[in-house]
């Protein structure tokens, strides 16, 4: 089969779940002053998911979402992936289960375990498979860090939560869409700034383990916020050189919502215009890899992208993993 010209967002879609969660709720558990949250981060509310929400509940309606936008057959879908750190179970990966629910019959599937920038990994492989294969790619970050998060631990309490954003990519009857350009990270000598200590094969669960051995920690939250900062303004730079673009070609900037000064700096450091910047940490907070695509499916929902609109997204996130793409819709 002859490549695709290039590859086009055929539909957007995202999940919230119900339960919002205010910063006055996590500062009166932390004995933090009023205020303090949201001056540190930008963030106003999140959301949790219910006791009985599992990853593929929340990436399920996302998905359902983008499929219906997109208008095609459950059958064309040739691949499924799943950017997530919270599947419902270590074993088996959940991309298979989450096809099975919605329908996608002659579908593969599988997880990917890229932290913050599992969504851009995710949209640079399907954008080839879409190139190579000719056929649509379902494309789901979703994550339920409430789970993972110590309730004692400042770091991590105060910023994630739960969601899920959705994509489904296809073949363009014209060139000059799709993945114009892509730059993809790693650091692993920062490898330990973010981390669940134990559960792995390193440090195997084991009985009277202590809990907080099993929950998220960032220990070094100004080295995390430094280096994050570094990795996704370095990596918008290459991804725009390979693109042959500059930022004034850019029409929207759409990076991880890690936090708002995060956001603020790394926009500061580009040069980008802050009406460019599209921005849902407020409401949302940081939902990992989700955060993009629910911020893709968020934006377009208020004004729908025209044909030919340019994005530059990027991330950063645990181990460390990052990069940046940018995608002509």
């Amino acid at each position: 089969m002859s490549a695709a010209a290039g590859s086009t967002m055929l539909g957007l879609g995202h999940y919230v779940p119900e339960r919002r969660v205010a910063n006055a709720e996590i500062e009166q558990r932390l004995g933090l002053e009023p205020g303090w949250i949201l001056r540190r981060t930008g963030i106003e509310e999140r959301r949790y998911a219910a006791p009985d929400e599992a990853l593929t509940d929340l990436a399920l309606p996302a998905a359902e979402m983008a499929l219906a936008n997109a208008g095609i057959e459950r059958s064309d879908v040739a691949l499924t992936l799943l950017a997530t750190s919270t599947p419902d179970h270590l074993l088996p990966p959940s991309a298979p289960l989450l096809a099975h629910r919605l329908g996608l019959s002659r579908s593969g599937g599988i997880d990917l375990a890229g932290a913050c920038a599992g969504f851009l990994y995710a949209l640079t492989l399907a954008d080839a498979f879409v190139r190579v294969d000719a056929a649509p790619v379902l494309v789901v970050a979703a994550n339920i860090l409430s789970r993972r998060i110590n309730p004692a631990e400042r770091g991590s309490s105060i910023l994630f939560a739960d969601a899920a954003g959705a994509v489904v990519l296809g073949p363009a009857r014209e060139p000059g869409s799709g993945v114009l350009g892509a730059h993809l990270a790693a650091d692993g000598s920062a490898y330990g700034l973010i981390q669940i200590p134990a559960g792995g094969s390193r440090r195997p669960y084991a009985p009277g383990m202590p809990l907080e051995e099993l929950q998220m920690a960032i220990p070094y939250g100004r080295a995390v916020f430094s280096k994050a900062i570094d990795m996704m303004v370095s990596a918008s730079r290459a991804a725009l050189e390979k693109s042959g673009l500059t930022l004034a070609d850019i029409d929207r900037f759409i990076p991880h919502q890690a936090n708002g000064r995060i956001t603020a700096a790394v926009a500061q450091q580009l040069g980008i215009a802050p009406e460019k910047t599209v921005s849902t940490i407020a409401a949302y907070g940081n939902s990992s890899a989700a955060t993009i695509p629910l911020s893709l499916s968020l934006s377009a929902a208020e004004a729908t992208p025209a044909r030919g609109t340019r994005i530059l997204m990027c991330a950063a996130g645990a181990g460390l993993t990052g990069g940046a793409v940018v995608f002509a819709i």
